[in-house]
């Protein structure tokens, strides 16, 4: 069986997509002899996360240190879920570690995610590596990467997102990511303005938690930035290469991460510079040359949308946005619409590949509800389209050079854009 065969498999496997709990994974893990000879960071939170992995990542190759990455989800091709050394894994190098999951769970039924989770973590614990980074799902507590012992826990900025499974208001939510906390070891929160659940969780369990604003803190001019933690500083740091206004939360956390593993893995001045310059995460505000310019980011939650909002102000003028928008049905729609309106002046709404992503049409209808709230009643039109394919394409024929395009939502909707220039 190939990869793809394998991934075909997980998906009919279990009769539900999100099955929160960790018995069954823990029982494979068990049986699969699964475990870590060497620091691991495990990085939860709402969002976020991508950036900080890629930047832990970045930083510690710099270092000169061999890094394992297991990231979700993937845009294009499921081996971006795994990286070693910075390069993507092979799918055939993946196989055998599919093989060996299913040889170990015997009765036991997992689903698509946890499945390739274990497969990963395999494939990472047997290369000889000096630092694991595994990157959380949508939950903490019980999510399959928390089968692993971290020895540091990173949690980045917390917001409402899928409140059916992690809890209705940001108190919930922060006590579910704080799940991944362990006893006696080390923790970062970046978020600014954490849930109280956090710190509270890490008293009970007798957590070392390094929180933004208390245990470091940064600064910055339109040059450069600074960076002071516990017993550690970073002075005129370049700010990092991912685009964004958070990104600096983000990079603040990641260096109070590396200060409280400085025992472990020392990280110099000279790697934090590198390893930010070069930090690259496709999906996460890029922006394409050529014209009009093109912006593709992941975000599809209203914090997330607010920030690219800011980023999108930040960009400088452009006379016309289309937005080629397509999410999962189960998005707080009405507060991403609420936080991006001011900047789109057509919508191109576009149907996914998924059973769980909105429909074009419910899309409009959703947009059609609130547009007299949102701007003038006529001022923003709305298409509907296929794929995200064909929307990028109706919005490029309505485009002059100088317009923008933003490209947004779901990964299935930026890794179809990716995916196709790939193919050019």
């Amino acid at each position: 069986m190939t990869l793809n065969d394998w991934l075909a498999r997980c998906e009919r496997l279990h009769p539900k997509t999100i099955d929160m709990t960790l018995d069954r994974v823990n029982a494979v893990r068990d049986r699969l002899g699964l475990r870590f000879s060497t620091p691991v960071i495990s990085v939860a939170g709402t969002n976020g996360k991508g950036s900080t992995c890629a930047m832990l990542d970045a930083i510690a190759r710099a270092a000169g240190y061999r890094v394992g990455l297991y990231s979700k989800p993937h845009l294009v091709h499921f081996e971006e879920r795994c990286r070693v050394n910075g390069e993507m894994v092979s799918a055939e190098s993946l196989v055998p570690h599919f093989e060996a999951v299913e040889a170990a769970r015997g009765e036991i039924t997992l689903t698509y995610f946890e499945f390739t989770t274990l497969a990963i973590m395999r494939r990472l614990s047997l290369e000889p590596l000096d630092l694991v980074i595994l990157e959380v799902g949508m939950g903490g507590r019980l999510d399959a990467v928390n089968a692993v012992d971290a020895d540091l826990a990173l949690i980045t900025s917390i917001d409402l997102d899928h409140v059916e499974f992690l809890g209705p208001d940001r108190e919930s939510i922060g006590r579910e990511k704080a799940g991944i906390l362990r006893a006696g070891r080390l923790a970062v929160c970046s978020d600014p303005m954490p849930p109280a659940s956090i710190a509270a969780e890490a008293a009970r369990l007798g957590v070392d938690l390094r929180q933004s604003g208390r245990d470091f803190r940064f600064e910055g001019d339109r040059q450069q930035w600074r960076w002071e933690g516990r017993s550690r500083r970073f002075a005129g740091l370049a700010y990092p290469a991912l685009r964004g206004v958070n990104q600096l939360l983000n990079a603040a956390g990641v260096l109070a991460a590396f200060e409280a593993l400085h025992d472990r893995l020392p990280i110099n001045a000279q790697a934090v510079r590198a390893g930010l310059a070069l930090v690259d995460l496709p999906g996460r505000f890029q922006v394409l040359p050529g014209q009009p310019a093109v912006v593709l980011d992941v975000a599809h939650n209203p914090h997330a949308v607010a920030a690219l909002a800011q980023n999108l102000d930040q960009m400088g003028f452009s006379p016309r946005t289309r937005a080629v928008f397509g999410a999962m049905a189960d998005k707080a729609l009405d507060g991403v619409f609420a936080a991006i309106s001011p900047w789109v002046d057509h919508w191109c709404f576009t149907d996914l590949p998924t059973p769980r992503a909105a429909r074009a049409a419910e899309l409009s209808q959703r947009w059609a509800a609130l547009q007299p709230g949102l701007k003038t009643p006529g001022a923003v039109t709305v298409s509907e389209h296929a794929d995200p394919v064909q929307a990028l394409a109706h919005a490029r024929a309505l485009s002059e050079p100088a317009d923008r395009i933003l490209v947004f939502g779901s990964f299935y909707t930026v890794g179809a854009v990716l995916g196709s220039m790939s193919q050019r």
